[in-house]
């Protein structure tokens, strides 16, 4: 596999560090190759504005507009096209986090905002039709894509009657929204729950959870996301009556029924404040 390992935490020694760590060992002992995007080392610039684009400041940005035609034109900011180049090149794509107030860092979130742009992983034609490609398919179809997150609050809190709400809604717009929408496989993520105060065992059962993940992502059974063209969508993109009749929600937008333990989940079961 060629990886690009996308990472955002500030400290380096910490549990989201050594796991990062480990997991990168692992795949480079197995023969992958390996890119990192380490966002706080690299003092990632999250915030979209005129110099991405070589845009006059003075006039009024449309960012759709404007970032397209950056990208046609060659001239996106160095920092942005450098990062696609990352994503163009690999075929799996591993985003590592700690969940902060029920999403990721805002330095990840920057990323996404940057490098997802018109005509790169969205506003992608079909050029028969005419139609948006996204939702299975789009600008960066034949890659996979594994988030792995730390949770402070433990597995029960995150369930699906858990008071924090269940975490495969909470990651919803990360691996749907973001992830499935340009066309990206998206496996089921693993969560570490009980993130503050694992124990040494604790800690090697992610690490052997995580290792196993990796080395099986190739064949793992991705989330059995709906997709935008394979008939569930009628021609206003509204899941057609016939499906999940009656239902409404998240749910709905999964083949064959309901999200039940999508993800897969290790570590410990302290409870923490987020």
């Amino acid at each position: 596999m060629r990886v690009l390992w996308l990472y955002a935490h500030p400290d380096p020694r910490s549990l989201n560090g050594a796991l990062r760590d480990e997991g990168i060992a692992v795949l480079r002992e197995h023969g992958h190759e390996v890119v990192e995007s380490d966002l706080y080392a690299m003092e990632w610039n999250p915030v979209v504005g005129h110099g991405d684009f070589h845009h006059e400041p003075d006039e009024r940005l449309d960012v759709l507009e404007e970032s397209q035609r950056a990208l046609e034109t060659g001239t996106l900011s160095e920092d942005i096209r450098r990062e696609q180049e990352k994503l163009l090149w690999s075929d799996t794509l591993v985003v590592q986090f700690p969940l902060w107030w029920f999403g990721p860092p805002a330095i990840l979130k920057g990323w996404f905002d940057r490098l997802f742009i018109q005509g790169f992983a969205q506003g992608v034609l079909d050029p028969g039709t005419g139609r948006a490609q996204r939702y299975g398919s789009g600008g960066l179809v034949g890659r996979r894509a594994l988030v792995v997150t730390t949770v402070g609050a433990n597995a029960a809190t995150t369930g699906p009657r858990g008071i924090h709400g269940d975490i495969n809604e909470v990651l919803f717009p990360l691996l749907h929204g973001t992830l499935w929408y340009p066309g990206m496989t998206v496996v089921p993520p693993l969560v570490v729950n009980g993130a503050v105060k694992l124990s040494d065992a604790q800690y090697k059962g992610a690490v052997g959870q995580l290792r196993q993940r990796l080395l099986t992502i190739e064949d793992t059974e991705p989330i059995p996301y709906r997709s935008q063209n394979g008939g569930d969508y009628d021609d206003h993109l509204i899941l057609r009556p016939d499906r999940a009749p009656g239902e409404e929600g998240i749910h709905i937008h999964y083949a064959g029924g309901g999200m039940d333990e999508r993800c897969e989940r290790t570590g410990g079961d302290d409870e923490a404040d987020r």
